[in-house]
């Protein structure tokens, strides 16, 4: 048996998502195949899916739903369903600090699945992901991680959250002075990462 990783990242190649499909790896008691989508290989995914029981989607929150990427590919799988359906859990992050922030689009893949006939199994929403990868407190999300990775293992409908065991009002500070240096970076001032004009306007 085998865990299919579909990794829904519009930059996945260099992407949290492809880290964190790396740490569900570590876990998972089976064997994993890890699958990048591209624009080119979603009808690849589709027909190598036959080939699996459970498959884990893992995606950054997007405008509060799925990035356009996992949209796409959502097009194809409805077009070219596997005989077998696999499965099919939910690995997904955000930069707010609240976990709770994913459940409409976790409700949206839930909805495909219901609607498809995909059984829907188990989800972990993470919370501050790009920032816990790189802090000591990675430790809270590798704990989450070993559970999502047992329950995905196991065929079970489970939900877990986690984000960094801190006060919304120190990660906020933090949050703001990394994109104040990040725009600075980049020659952009907080004025104008404050208005609504943003590529070349």
């Amino acid at each position: 048996m085998a865990v299919l990783i579909v990794n829904a990242s519009p930059r996945a190649p260099r992407s949290n998502s492809k880290r964190y499909g790396e740490i569900f790896s570590e876990y998972c008691q089976e064997e994993t195949v890890y699958f990048p989508l591209s624009k080119t290989n979603h009808e690849k995914i589709c027909e190598q899916m036959e080939q699996f029981s459970k498959m884990v989607i893992v995606f950054p929150l997007y405008a509060d739903g799925l990035p356009v990427t996992l949209l796409h590919f959502l097009k194809t799988l409805e077009q070219n369903p596997p005989s077998q359906k696999p499965v099919v859990s939910v690995l997904i992050n955000c930069g707010f600090f609240e976990p709770r922030q994913n459940d409409i689009a976790v409700s949206m893949l839930e909805l495909f699945c219901k609607r498809h006939g995909y059984p829907f199994g188990a989800v972990l929403k993470i919370g501050s992901g790009e920032a816990i990868l790189d802090t000591p407190f990675q430790f809270f999300l590798k704990r989450k991680m070993k559970k999502f990775a047992a329950a995905v293992t196991s065929g079970k409908n489970r939900t877990f959250s986690v984000t960094m065991p801190i006060f919304k009002s120190v990660f906020l500070k933090a949050s703001t002075n990394y994109w104040i240096a990040y725009g600075k970076k980049n020659g952009v001032t907080p004025e104008q990462m404050d208005t609504m004009l943003i590529e070349g306007k």
